[in-house]
């Protein structure tokens, strides 16, 4: 079935209103009708219902939920991202994949070696832009809830939000030992986890900044060899966290 997402305020009691630009998309483009069931998620709280399309208007759809779907497509495992500003459109893509894989939020980190400079007006316009590109792509893979795409902070915010988390790993490209693996391998099974992975600008994170961030509790981590573009090393280093950890 297919799943769309609304917010809690468009949800009442038993029924559900589905308004923007759904509404064309389910009339016009998928073509569904009346008594045909599609699956609704509520922002808000990541709950998914089975609901069936009671009406059709031009301004809105109203369903009736049917029942609480009990399983999830979320990972059990919590990763954020802590992106340095990429050039061009690599932030982009960054955000769909990742929210393909199971991220839960993604905050676009002004590093020093970042090329990238928002102002306050162009920032607001690409975390709109941002969030747009993570809810079609939450939609596209099924995910019961949207990651969140932050507004754009520093290297002392991410050690401001260090003991949220359960572990902060850095993606370095100077860390020649220690490995992702192995610092999976400290954590606890048997509770759920939370985890950040910082990774760097096209140009690294600097010597300060990664001094600022181990003092915070971070650990770097080597990804091998061979030195990964940005927008690959946080795919590979999500990945890897949610097979290592996913139940």
């Amino acid at each position: 079935m297919y799943k769309f997402f609304i917010s809690q305020n468009q949800r009442e009691a038993e029924n559900a209103k589905i308004i923007g630009e759904d509404v064309n998309h389910i009339a016009n483009v998928l073509r569904l009708k009346p008594a045909e069931k599609l699956v609704l998620c509520i922002k808000e709280t990541g709950k998914s219902y089975e609901a069936e399309i009671k009406e059709i208007t031009r301004e809105s759809i109203l369903c009736h939920l049917l029942e609480e779907i009990q399983e999830t497509t979320e990972p059990s495992v919590k990763v954020d991202i802590y992106q340095g500003l990429p050039k061009a459109d690599k932030m982009e893509y960054i955000i769909q994949k990742a929210t393909e894989i199971g991220v839960r939020d993604i905050y676009p980190v002004a590093m020093e070696r970042s090329i990238v400079k928002l102002d306050k007006k162009t920032e607001s316009k690409k975390i709109e832009r941002w969030q747009k590109i993570a809810e079609v792509a939450a939609k596209q893979s099924k995910r019961d809830k949207i990651p969140t795409i932050k507004n754009v902070i520093n290297v002392e915010n991410i050690c401001k939000n260090a003991p949220e988390y359960d572990k902060i790993i850095i993606a370095f490209e100077n860390e020649e030992e220690n490995t992702l693996k192995r610092e999976l391998k400290k954590l606890e099974k048997t509770k759920q986890q939370s985890i950040a992975v910082v990774i760097g600008p096209e140009g690294g994170i600097a010597e300060k900044e990664l001094q600022q961030l181990e003092e915070a509790g971070a650990r770097s981590i080597t990804l091998g060899k061979r030195i990964l573009r940005t927008e690959t090393a946080s795919l590979v280093v999500l990945s890897n966290i949610i097979y290592e950890l996913e139940e």
